[in-house]
């Protein structure tokens, strides 16, 4: 047994800032479900067809939760308090912006400028995790 537990052990350790190596995180994803839901609403916008509209919304309310899905998983999971201390407007734009697709957000409006204005807030995170990035 004592043979055998020492050839499983493992013989290397890696450590990273973030509970998985770097590289599954990325505000990417947030902004490219961002960027449907922008198109949605634009299409929306185009298009009188009730039947339409009404699959429209339902779609643009998924990807609009989807959107709040990987801000939450960035904020929570990769970020970190030296990141917090760093950058101390962080926990007020991810705020800005989990809202900004949420119920009084992207979710509630057909309107392609609440789509746009989401889209600017993903890009202030995405320039802040990519500074973060560098730094690691």
């Amino acid at each position: 047994m004592r043979m055998l537990s020492r050839i499983l052990r493992p013989r290397l350790e890696a450590t990273a800032h973030c509970d998985l190596p770097c590289g599954v995180y990325d505000p990417a994803q947030a902004r490219i479900e961002a960027e449907s839901v922008k198109a949605i609403q634009e299409k929306y916008q185009g298009n009188d067809d009730p039947a339409f509209r009404a699959r429209a919304i339902d779609i643009k309310e998924q990807r609009s939760d989807l959107v709040k899905h990987h801000l939450w998983v960035l904020w929570t999971d990769y970020f970190k308090p030296p990141h917090f201390e760093k950058y101390p407007e962080l926990h007020e734009l991810f705020n800005k912006a989990t809202k900004a697709a949420g119920a009084s957000g992207t979710k509630a409006s057909n309107d392609p400028a609440s789509g746009q204005e989401l889209l600017d807030l993903i890009a202030q995170i995405d320039k802040i995790f990519w500074e973060t990035k560098q730094a690691a």
